[in-house]
Parts: C-alpha cells; structure tokens; sequence
C-alpha cells in the first residue's frame, strides 16, 4: 500500500508543478501524502482545495481522473510481478524435474558402449557423446569418429558416408551392420528427431549379433526369392515346381496362361498340367531315375500345337521344371534339312558335274551329272573311294588329259586340298571333250570340283569370231556410215564409210576419241550446238534411251539422214545416210504437190465465187421469165410462149447447178451446219419420188419402192436426206433404158438407217468406182444422162456430215447399186459435225 500511495504522491506532485506554473497553485501539493502516517496532511491539503474556485475545481477534476488511472495501473502492474514470481518457481521446479530426467536418461542411454553424434538443422557441427574408444584409442579427439576411412575399410566408410550425408540432406534413416579394421562388429542407425539428425553406433555382440547376422541373412535370402520371383513372373517360359507328392506348389504366369487357368490357385484345385499323361509319366520317371529330365515335346497352348524343349530336375524333397518354347528351332531344324535335301537334289538338277570330298580325300558327295558325266558305276562311288583312286580309275578309262607326267600332274592337281583360293582350269579328253574343272577349298576341309562340258561353248566362241569377222567386213562394205560409241563416251567401232562422210582420220578413230572429241573434228562440216549436245546426251544417258532420228544439213550442201540407236549392252550406235539426191527430189515434189494444191484451191475458190455471181442474174432471168409467163402482162404467142419455157428450164437447171456448187464449196470450207430432227423415212422418200415424176414418166420407167414396216424414224437434216435420195433417184434413172425399173428401199440396222438405190443401166467400170464422187465426174457411158457431175459428190458429203458411208456396187451391164448408211446414234452426228 505504501508503494501506491508513494506512487499518487509523484502524481500529485506532477499536478502541483503544474498548478504552480499557474494551471492549480500551490494547493495541489498537499495532495501527496507520503505515508499512512501522514494522513493528517493529507486532510489538511484536501481542505485547502475546498477554498479553489470553481475554474480551479475543473483543473482539480481532470488531476483527480489521472489520480486514478495511476492508480489502476499500480495495481494491476503489481499483479503482474506477483504472477510472473510464481510462473518463475514453478519453471525452475520444471527444470528441476527435466534435469533429473535427463540425467537418468542419460544414465540409461550410455549402460552400454555406445556413440551419439548429432547434427543440429542448418548446422554443420556434430555434437558427439559417448565412449569413442569402441573405435578410436581414448586419447583421440571425439571429431575424428566422423573421419570412418580411420576406423572402417574402405567399403564400409563409403557405405557410411552415403547413408550419414542422405540422412542430413533429405532426413532418409538408415541401419548398418559394419566391421571395423580390427574386426569388431558395430550397428549404425541413423535418424532425423526433432530437426536434427542422429546417428547412434553401438557394438554388437553375442545373441544380438547372432540375430543381426540372422537377420541379414534372412534379408539375402528373402531378396534372393523376390529377385527368382521377379524373374519367372517376367520370363515368357511356363516354370513350375512340385512338391514331395507331386502337387503344384508354384507356377508363373506364363504357365497359368499356357494351362488356361484363371491364376495359381485356379490350376492348382483344379490340377491342371502342362504336359499330357504320358509325357509326364515320362518325366517322373527320368526325374526317378537320372533326377533329371530332358526332352522336346508338343504343348498345345491357346489352341495351338507348338514344341517345348522342357527341363526339369529334383530340388531337395520336390522338383522344379520349366518349358521353352523350341518352336522357332524346331521350325529352323526342320528347314535347315530340307534345305540340305532341296541343295541336294537342286545339284542333281545341274549340269554341271559336283564332287564334294572331305578333310581325308574321300568322296562325300556326288551329283548326277557327275556320273554320267565319267560314267562312273553307283557302288563305286557309293563306297566313298578317295580321290587318288577316282583319278586313277578315270585314267585307266583314258578319260583323262594325255599326262607325260601322271604322277606330277595328279601332284598338281592335289595341292587343292592345301590352297585357300579357287583354281580354274580346262581339260581336253581324248574323246573331244573340253571339260572347265573348278577346284574350291571348303573351309572345314577337302576340296569341291565343278565340271562343266564347255565344247560347245568353245564351239560357239569360235562360230561367234567368225560371225563378228563377217559382220565387220560386212559393216566395212555399207555405203551407210556407222559408228558405235560406249556408255564412257568413247568410240568403239566405225566403218571407212562414217570416216569419209565426215573426213575423219582412221587412225585418230582408233584411239577411241571421245564423242566431244569427234564433235570438234565434225565442226567444219556441221556446228548445230543442239544437235550435238542431243547425240551427246544420247550417249552418255542412262535412262530414256530410245531411238532418236536426225537430219542434217550440212555446210557443203549435202543432206545426211540420221539415227541415234541405243544397243543392249549400253554402248550407242550412230548411223549416217547421205540422202541429198533423194532431199532434193523430195524438194521438188512437195513444191509441186503446193503448187497443186494452191491451183485446187484457186480452183474451188473460182467456182465459189462464180456460184455467187451467177446467182443474182439467174433471180432476175428467172423472175422475168415468171413475170413473162403470168396472163396479166399480156398474150404471148405460141412460139415466145415455147421460147418462154425453153428459158425458164434451163435457168432452174441452172439455178440447181449453182447452188450444187454453193453447197459443196460451203461443206469444203467446213462451213455447212445440218438443221437436225426427227425424220420420217417414208415421207422422205415420197418427197425425194415427187422430183423425178415428170422424168420416169417422159422415159417410161418405172419406180419401186420397198418400206421396212419397222424403219421409222430417226435424227437428221431431213431437207439434206430429200436432197440425197433426190440426186440418187436422178441419177439412177438418168443412167436407166426406157421401159426400166429403178428401184428404192429402206431397213433399219442395230445402228443405222440404210438407204439403197439401184438401177439397171450399163454400169459403173472399175476404174472409174473411186471417182464418181469426185467434183465434175461425169461420164454419159453411152446413156441418156447428162449433167456437171455434182450429184454424187453432194450425196456423199451430206451423208458423211451425217456421220454415216456411202458405197457403190456395180458391174458393168447390170446395172449399180448405191448403199447411204445414216447413223442413229447421236454421239455419230456430233463426231461429224467436229
């Protein structure tokens, strides 16, 4: 109490320096008792303060209020002293308690040798207790125990290292079993505790070691049997083991999916087996009686038959076996000796005499054609005889070359067996034959011969010399110039004739130039650069090689005729022909066929335009003449009336003959188009009948007509088809006697509509069949007719603008038969239109 009131005394002697300073007075000052003991003054200085006025009262209130939160404060700071004493007592009755229990822990912790090193978080120092003599003499100092190289061998202080540095960098805890260098058996365990890291290593001894070695050798075996596990679950083969009684103890999983069965357990209650009854009763008894089992046999697994080499053997008082799917080698067995039979009967098939004798000379193996080639006896040469006896016997056969010198020459021949490369050589037997011998050294010894009859080879070598001799004297002959050039470019063969067109020094052609030398050579006569850079491509090309023509004129005039012709076996033969006097023959027709040609068309260019200047006079001749012949421009008499029709005839034949001519100058210039539609064939001919009335009538002849009920119709210029028949009809009975038939018909075909007029005059002779529809063709042939010759010219080229054929059949003094074919295809009249 007397520290509060000491303390109201400051604060009230802080208001009385203020009130002396003229905010309360003096009177303030006897506020501040400084004891109980002074409580008399403390009464006295209140009734001071009873005298202030009311202005100084409000000062006295604010000091009053700071008097009290003082004294609030007092107390509450003297409560907090009086509950941080107590905290402080029962903290160093705790730490009282901890330090007793660490000191017993301790106690505890260190009973037995042991070393504690531990590693602060963040800190790089290790604090190390503990009796370090178990590794180091007692002299050391403790941080050296962190040196392991001076107490552990190598490995284990690498061992160590790499378990102490995981365990303070990521906190992985570790325990090791380690021996020193003087054979002490030591157990490290490491881990990370409230943020540090500690290694505790203590000294295994007597049971505890025991089970740690027990221990260790259990992890062994137990990694052992996870790493077999491992490897028959991941290996392809059915492995399996059995127990005393034959049970199924274990199998993988290869051999659950080759028995078909849901797992392990599934196959063993079901008691499914890999092999079939007798090849397991096969296998027990080998594992019976050898312990052990060996052998290829068919498993059918997935539904499919395929070979196992299987292997099983006695472990302890069970078996274990596994299967290895042996398909592919059984496969590749079966192959290798069918391929062995199919070389064997294939070197029956040959020609060519094999002898095959091993590393002691002795025959292994023979063809065919080996034995008929010496006309050897089988039992012979089955019994393998040696090859001195072979040679020996053939000698005796005289079958053999003439030798001087047997002996040295089979020597010779021998000295094969010792060789590393093949020898080629050729006998001439007695008998005629020359016989190519091949002598090969196998690599695993012996020697095999190769015979083969070449005397008609040698036969044909000498026939093929004497063929190239005759085609070289023949290629020397040609008038034609040739030169053979090669793939490199370089001449191979030429004739006198190529070296005189182009005044080419034989010799120099010997060398074998090549092409871009001969090109030089050549340039005084001919210097095209495109020519010669195509005859130089031509030759040195190896795709697109095709004959090439040429022709070239040349600066002397002349004309050569060319061929750039590539041969099989790469090379390129260039030919020459001098064909000037033929060019120039050639020159002179085609300027004469233009000449002509030009003359034909200013001939139907004339027509053309004398068609058009005729027809205008023709309309006024014409229409006077009808003008004439009307009754309203007045009477005529009988002789200007005769006049008067004798004009009007001959300017319609006239007129027709023009426009005959207009027509054909039209489809000459490829200007005439066709109306097209539906015609009617009966119709058409009735038309193309009503023209000639007048006529069959004045000559008394006679017209039959003859209909297919089924012709119908069908697609064209029906004006141009009346035209057709009306010119056929004219002509027919122009050409026809009095008192004659012409006759007309009309049938459909599958593709056409076909037209015949025929008639019985003199006929046409064969030497004018190709020209009656040729322009003004026109020959009387001692008939009546007569006309321009335009007629059939005008049938024919309306029928084929109809995309149809027009023929004529006629024998002299029978008459002539005109056959129009008219397509009823559409796709025929656009053909002919283009």
């Amino acid at each position: 109490m007397s520290g509060v009131i000491v303390s109201m005394r400051r604060t009230l002697l802080s208001c009385t320096s203020l009130a002396r300073n003229g905010l309360l007075g003096g009177a303030f000052a006897a506020l501040l008792p400084a004891a109980p003991a002074e409580a008399a003054d403390l009464v006295d200085t209140l009734s001071i303060l009873l005298d202030f006025n009311r202005q100084e009262l409000a000062v006295l209130a604010t000091a009053l209020a700071l008097l009290g939160f003082s004294v609030v404060a007092a107390i509450l700071l003297m409560r907090t002293r009086v509950g941080r004493a107590k905290t402080e007592a029962r903290l160093r009755a705790r730490i009282g308690e901890l330090q007793l229990q660490a000191d017993r822990f301790g106690a505890l912790l260190f009973a037995e040798p042991q070393i504690l090193i531990s590693w602060p978080a963040g800190d790089n120092r290790a604090q190390i207790s503990g009796d370090i003599s178990m590794v180091l003499p007692r002299d050391s100092s403790p941080q050296r125990v962190l040196a392991f190289g001076t107490w552990l061998p190598p490995e284990p202080a690498l061992k160590m290292d790499h378990a102490v540095d995981a365990l303070r960098n990521r906190g992985d805890g570790f325990q090791l079993t380690l021996t020193t260098a003087h054979g002490h058996t030591l157990e490290a365990i490491g881990r990370a505790i409230g943020g540090q890291a500690i290694v505790r290593i203590r000294e295994l001894s007597g049971l505890r070691r025991d089970l740690a070695e027990i221990h260790l050798r259990y992890k062994a075996l137990s990694d052992e049997t996870e790493m077999l596990r491992g490897f028959a679950a991941a290996a392809p083969w059915p492995i399996w083991a059995k127990g005393e009684n034959g049970a199924l103890t274990f199998a993988n999983p290869a051999y659950v999916r080759a028995t078909e069965a849901n797992s392990v357990t599934d196959a063993q209650d079901r008691k499914l087996e890999l092999l079939d009854s007798a090849d397991r009763t096969a296998m027990e008894r080998g594992l019976k009686d050898a312990a052990s089992f060996t052998s290829r046999l068919p498993i059918v697994t997935g539904g499919e038959r395929r070979m196992y080499d299987v292997r099983a053997v006695n472990v302890g008082s069970g078996s274990v076996g596994v299967a290895i799917d042996a398909s592919e080698a059984d496969a590749l067995s079966s192959a290798l000796v069918r391929m062995a039979e199919a070389h064997r009967r294939t070197l029956d098939q040959l020609s060519s005499g094999v002898a095959v004798f091993d590393g002691q000379r002795r025959l292994a193996f023979y063809n065919d054609s080996y034995r008929r080639l010496w006309d050897l006896d089988r039992t012979f040469l089955d019994a393998n005889p040696d090859d001195s006896s072979v040679l020996d016997q053939l000698r005796a056969a005289r079958k053999l070359p003439e030798q001087p010198d047997f002996r040295a020459w089979k020597a010779k021949l021998h000295e094969a067996y010792r060789a590393v490369e093949t020898a080629k050589d050729t006998w001439y037997l007695p008998d005629g034959r020359a016989l190519s011998v091949v002598t090969t050294p196998n690599p695993e010894g012996g020697v095999t011969y190769l015979f083969d009859d070449v005397t008609e080879s040698l036969e044909l070598a000498r026939r093929f010399d004497g063929m190239i001799r005759v085609q070289r004297e023949t290629l020397d002959s040609l008038a034609e110039g040739v030169a053979v050039f090669g793939s490199n470019g370089k001449a191979q063969l030429f004739n006198p004739a190529f070296v005189r067109m182009w005044k080419l020094s034989a010799d120099a052609m010997r060398d074998e130039p090549h092409i871009q030398t001969v090109e030089g050579w050549c340039h005084q006569l001919f210097d095209d650069p495109q020519v010669w850079r195509q005859i130089r491509e031509a030759i040195t090309s190896i795709e697109n090689r095709a004959d090439v023509p040429l022709k070239l004129e040349r600066k002397d005039g002349s004309v050569l005729d060319g061929m750039i012709r590539p041969l099989h076996d790469g090379a390129t033969m260039l030919t020459f022909q001098d064909i000037t006097d033929t060019e120039n023959v050639e020159r002179a027709l085609r300027e004469r066929n233009e000449a002509l040609e030009a003359a034909d068309q200013m001939k139907v260019d004339f027509v053309h335009h004398v068609s058009y200047e005729l027809r205008s006079p023709l309309t006024t001749i014409i229409g006077f003449a009808h003008f004439l012949s009307d009754p309203s421009t007045g009477p005529l008499t009988p002789k200007q009336a005769e006049y008067l029709d004798y004009v009007t005839k001959s300017t319609n034949a006239l007129l027709a003959l023009t426009n005959n001519i207009l027509d054909l100058a039209t489809i000459d210039a490829g200007a005439m188009k066709l109306e097209l539609g539906p015609v009617d064939v009966s119709k058409t001919i009735e038309l193309a009948a009503e023209g000639i009335q007048d006529r069959l009538a004045t000559d008394r002849i006679r017209l039959k007509v003859e209909i297919a009920p089924d012709v119908g119709s069908f697609v064209g210029d029906e004006k141009r088809v009346v035209q057709v028949l009306y010119n056929l009809l004219a002509n027919a009975v122009g050409f026809s006697p009095q008192d004659s038939t012409v006759g007309i018909s009309a049938r459909r075909t599958d593709r056409s509509v076909v037209f015949t007029v025929t008639d019985s005059g003199p006929g046409i002779p064969a030497d004018m069949k190709d020209k009656v529809f040729n322009w003004f063709e026109s020959r009387s042939q001692g008939s009546r007719h007569r006309g321009a010759g335009l007629g059939l010219s005008l049938v024919r080229s309306f029928v084929e603008l109809h995309g149809g054929k027009v023929r004529v059949d006629s024998i002299v003094g029978r008459g002539t038969v005109v056959i129009c074919d008219f397509p009823t295809d559409q796709a025929a009249h656009r053909d002919a239109a283009e």
